[in-house]
């Protein structure tokens, strides 16, 4: 999910979670995240304005894994937040980590009032109330005096927890009141000596069936997790272009479909967050005319009624990484989830407007659910490799 910055709102999706503990290769704990439904998305509809409002106004050193959730449009993770368990959002779009819409937040013997206020917009919901430091366990990794806002007041958030924030630093700004910035997690792993390197594998997965909440991803915090991927991980340096910089920014070279450009050179945030796949207004105009698609009046989505027959591909740092129709494309059996009719075909490919100023293209959970990803802070890179 992103968090609104005080320069432009944003506009996108949350997806989640769950990822069960593996051990791929010595001192490597993995975090399982479990996916499911998170606010009141039971419509594409309504998934689709909720994505849109997330970014748009108009061992020495170990290294942790945690579940993924995959919870339909949200992905989770169980989180120790001194002696409670959450099922925190997994977000890259945003980067404070706060506990308090479901399961309330009770403060023990670890935890601290610093006495100062904290709140998040978010394009989607909002969240208000009190810091604290509290020690945290995530993937087996623990982080002591971490930042916990204690979300008294909070709003689209039904069915989690709260969110634990793995974006840059630099979105956690004016969030908490006298501080310039909060400490992530990730941060704070990295500086208590816990982690080596500030990356953040993630590892997603489709939903199988008609199945909305199945245990099906994982989290590596400290580095990745070799089983989970294939080949080599292809990197591509955070964008200078502003206001993708302040996010988990790349360029997208070109967009294709069937091997053919639909779209040109364009900056993307990269969100866990987010559950679908905005494109600007012009690449998905010539997505849907190439493709044979419409627009679904009644839901916004990208609509066939034959299946399309070719791929679906972003270029980056000239490497292409291709969805095929039935990747990019709602699986027949998750139609009923959404009330959607079966007569039609709908996409995960949606249009995110024609202003790249506020934030018209974002690579959201539909795509990483299909490759490993890789979020490096020490370097200041993402990178993806297939799933």
């Amino acid at each position: 999910m992103v968090h609104l910055t005080t320069s432009f709102l944003l506009l996108a999706c949350l997806l989640s979670g769950t990822v069960s503990i593996t051990v791929p290769t010595p001192n490597v704990l993995s975090v399982p995240i479990q996916k499911k439904v998170s606010g009141k998305t039971r419509s594409l509809k309504a998934l689709l304005a909720r994505d849109l409002g997330r970014f748009n106004s108009d061992a020495a050193a170990a290294v942790g894994e945690a579940p993924a959730t995959n919870e339909d449009d949200t992905y989770v993770t169980a989180t120790k937040v001194g002696t409670q368990t959450f099922d925190l959002i997994v977000d890259t779009g945003s980067s404070n980590t706060w506990v308090g819409s479901g399961t309330k937040y009770k403060p023990g013997s670890t935890s601290t009032n610093t006495g100062k206020s904290f709140a998040v917009t978010y394009g989607s919901g909002s969240v208000s109330g009190t810091e604290f430091t509290d020690t945290v366990v995530v993937g087996g990794l623990t982080v002591t005096k971490q930042s916990i806002g204690d979300g008294t007041t909070s709003s689209g958030f039904q069915g989690v927890d709260g969110i634990i924030g793995f974006g840059p630093l630099t979105l956690t700004e004016d969030t908490v009141s006298g501080s310039a910035t909060v400490p992530t997690v990730m941060n704070n792993l990295f500086s208590q000596g816990t982690i080596s390197t500030q990356v953040l594998g993630v590892s997603f997965a489709p939903e199988t069936g008609s199945d909305i909440d199945d245990t099906n991803g994982e989290l590596t915090l400290g580095g990745t997790d070799s089983t989970k991927f294939t080949g080599s991980i292809s990197f591509t340096p955070i964008t200078t272009v502003a206001p993708y910089n302040e996010f988990w920014g790349i360029t997208v070279s070109s967009t294709t479909y069937n091997g053919v450009q639909v779209g040109g050179s364009s900056q993307a945030i990269v969100d866990t967050g987010t559950t679908l796949i905005f494109i600007p207004t012009a690449a998905y105009d010539a997505f849907l005319s190439a493709s044979g698609g419409t627009t679904d009046a009644s839901t916004g989505f990208a609509t066939w009624t034959k299946a399309p027959t070719a791929n679906f591909a972003f270029k980056i740092n000239g490497v292409s990484f291709a969805l095929t129709p039935s990747q990019f494309t709602i699986p027949a059996a998750q139609l009923a989830n959404f009330g959607l009719p079966t007569n039609k075909i709908f996409g995960w490919i949606v249009d995110g407007g024609s202003d790249a100023g506020d934030i018209n293209f974002i690579i959201g959970q539909k795509f990483l659910e299909n490759f490993y990803a890789v979020f490096d802070t020490t370097n200041g890179r993402v990178g993806f490799a297939t799933r």
